[in-house]
């Protein structure tokens, strides 16, 4: 039986190693605030939760099967969770279990590996009701397909096959088995054989009628005997100990798989409670393959900052179809940063099959997404900041492919800026050549003004940070060409000129 609840046709890789840009996207996206609360404390969804967010699809198609489960899970959030519930039984059931499976004695692997059986099978008698009861209610390719098997595979006539073998392999009343005299009259070819179901005869019961087979007793103090007749039953039974044994291993990776597949969702049913508590819109983005260039959203916030934040955040809208290039120039503080998280986020979302912060949201599917965010200083010292910034840029490169999407944030700002903006204008227009959707947050108007004067106007998004008149920032980004000036010295008389003048 196979789960197949995060891909149709094969498991997911929860012991792969996680892409090696996995803790700039971190960093960079405030990922840490989304994995604690889609865990809430827990720390295997913690682990699945960050497996496979950072393990992004590449395929429309697979986006939307996992969109569609999720929404099953959230129409049906009390029969995800108990699903979930029975996995998890199923572990702390066998941590549980009295005895183990190390020992190298087959009758202690078959005690164990039987014990385990019948605390799995009645966990599967769990899902099977589970199944018959939701089987007709969900609508997504992955649950009608899991729960049609399990009560295909999981039906009546299954559980009486399972619980008599179980039952026959306690031998309660022994083990009847066959062997072989070899040459040196060593016993040979020891095969465990089913029980008899043979009645004495009223004479032989008593007595006095013939024998219909000889038995002989091991006085209790004949160690030498017992350990001689326990070999005996051990060679008999090694078979199907064995057997028993990956039958057992087999149900327990099923539930295993379940568990973790399950764990994401799970996940992902915690962060949408959450986000529902804060009255932030949620919605399923729509995946678009790369025929057409597309990004355009409405009311689109930041994940991580509206789990942090006390109060409202501001939504933002774009249209940004045919543009592979979107550069974010105007005031500082203004929300440009946190605009370009927003949408570093719902890609990362999007693309492992989760809903979006935002109203609606339309994307392409990138083979890889990729964050470049200023840094602090090296500390000790072995680098200047623009060195470290052209260091993670080659690493970037090294793993960029056609139709990947970059986030920059301030980048190449750790020289002049005639310098900086010649380094960045050269980064970009070779990343554009190669067909990678670049998202820029600069305050080098050198560089962003170059981008104006391209004779390709359908090329670049000049997206520019709002200020009102009295130097107000209201979040909101507006398409606006770029400015010479970041208004700093609007942070500078807040500072400065408002100490100093409290009243």
């Amino acid at each position: 039986m196979k789960a197949h609840l995060l891909y149709a046709q094969h498991d997911f890789d929860f012991d792969g190693e996680l892409p090696p840009n996995s803790q700039d996207l971190i960093q960079d996206l405030g990922l840490s605030t989304l994995f604690e609360s889609m865990a809430q404390g827990d720390k295997f969804i913690l682990d699945v939760s960050k497996r496979v967010m950072l393990t992004s699809l590449t395929d429309s198609e697979e986006i939307t099967y996992r969109q569609h489960i999720l929404a099953d899970c959230i129409a049906y959030p009390e029969m995800a969770r108990r699903l979930y519930e029975i996995t998890v039984t199923s572990v702390r059931a066998k941590k549980g279990l009295w005895g183990h499976r190390s020992s190298h004695f087959p009758s202690s692997i078959l005690s164990g590996a039987v014990r385990e059986l019948e605390m799995f099978v009645g966990l599967l008698k769990q899902l099977r009701v589970l199944a018959d009861g939701f089987v007709g209610q969900v609508h997504s390719d992955g649950f009608v397909t899991l729960f049609r098997s399990l009560q295909t595979d999981l039906d009546d006539e299954y559980f009486a096959t399972i619980d008599r073998h179980l039952k026959r392999l306690r031998f309660q009343d022994g083990v009847l088995m066959s062997a072989e005299l070899y040459k040196d009259n060593s016993g040979t070819n020891y095969i465990l054989r089913s029980p008899l179901d043979i009645k004495l005869g009223w004479k032989e019961r008593i007595g006095i009628g013939p024998r219909s087979s000889y038995t002989f007793a091991i006085p209790s103090r004949d160690e030498a005997g017992a350990n001689a007749l326990s070999d005996l039953v051990n060679r008999g039974l090694n078979t199907v100990a064995n057997a028993t044994a990956q039958s057992a291993d087999h149900i327990e990776s099923y539930f295993s798989m379940l568990r973790s597949e399950l764990g994401f969702y799970i996940g992902c049913l915690n962060l949408k409670e959450q986000l529902q508590e804060m009255n932030q819109p949620t919605c399923f983005p729509v995946p678009i393959a790369w025929n057409n260039v597309e990004l355009t959203f409405t009311e689109l916030r930041d994940a991580s900052l509206a789990l942090r934040a006390q109060g409202p955040i501001v939504g933002n809208d774009i249209d940004a179809a045919g543009n592979m290039l979107i550069l974010i120039t105007g005031a500082n503080s203004g929300g440009k940063s946190t605009f370009l998280r927003s949408v570093g986020l719902a890609q990362l979302m999007m693309q492992c099959g989760m809903f979006v912060t935002a109203e609606s949201y339309r994307a392409n599917v990138s083979t890889g997404i990729f964050t470049h965010f200023i840094r602090e200083e090296d500390a000790s010292m072995r680098s200047g900041r623009l060195d470290e910034e052209l260091l993670r840029m080659s690493t970037i490169t090294d793993q960029l492919t056609s139709h990947s999407i970059v986030f920059f944030n301030e980048s190449f700002a750790a020289t002049n800026e005639r310098e900086g903006s010649e380094i960045a204008r050269q980064i970009v227009r070779a990343l554009l050549d190669a067909h990678v959707k670049v998202l820029f947050v600069t305050h080098q108007f050198d560089f962003a003004e170059s981008f104006c004067n391209r004779q390709n106007g359908n090329v670049a998004l000049f997206l520019r940070a709002e200020r009102d008149a009295d130097g107000h920032r209201n979040f909101r980004l507006v398409k606006r060409e770029p400015l010479p000036t970041s208004y700093g010295e609007d942070l500078y008389n807040k500072v400065f000129l408002s100490s100093s003048n409290p009243n």
